[in-house]
């Protein structure tokens, strides 16, 4: 019997629901945000995975990545989509969420985005930490000529080094 499992991640926990083909919930359980945790959870050999899903977040590329590498079905979906698509649950909870998110995979009714890989990640990383320390750089050297200028001392052209 294949099985479709949604994801709800948050920071600390991952609601984990884990649905059949008819739709019944086989299992339902909370842990830890790491891919390794999840994969204690997903890798059981009597389980026929067919799709786990996970909406598009701050944490969800690493989780992509690390469910993917262990050969598990991982789709990212994206919020709009999964927003639009829960707005007709009464209670939000992350418990719900994981429900309604391990249904869409059940149906196919969900929208795939594209996951960067871990190289293009870390080189997104650099250019970001790069472009915050030159703002800070410019900031300082701002704030020292205007704190200068208080007694009279005007500072000219400085040429970096």
């Amino acid at each position: 019997m294949k099985h479709f499992i949604g994801l709800d991640v948050s920071v600390k926990e991952t609601s984990v629901c884990m649905v059949d083909e008819t739709g019944k919930i086989c299992r339902e359980v909370k842990v830890v945000s790491h891919s390794d945790d999840l994969l204690a959870v997903l890798k059981d050999p009597t389980l026929n995975i067919e799709r786990v899903g996970l909406e598009a977040g701050p944490l969800s590329q690493w989780l992509f990545e690390g469910l993917a590498c262990a050969g598990l079905p991982v789709i990212c979906i994206e919020t709009r989509h999964v927003k639009a698509f829960l707005k007709a649950q009464p209670n939000k909870t992350d418990r719900n969420d994981a429900r309604g998110i391990a249904q869409m995979m059940r149906v196919n009714l969900y929208r795939p985005v594209h996951v960067k890989t871990l190289t293009s990640q870390k080189r997104r990383a650099l250019l970001t930490a790069r472009k915050l320390l030159q703002g800070k750089a410019i900031a300082i050297e701002n704030d020292i000529r205007g704190l200068l200028r208080n007694f009279g001392l005007k500072v000219g052209v400085v040429g970096t080094v």
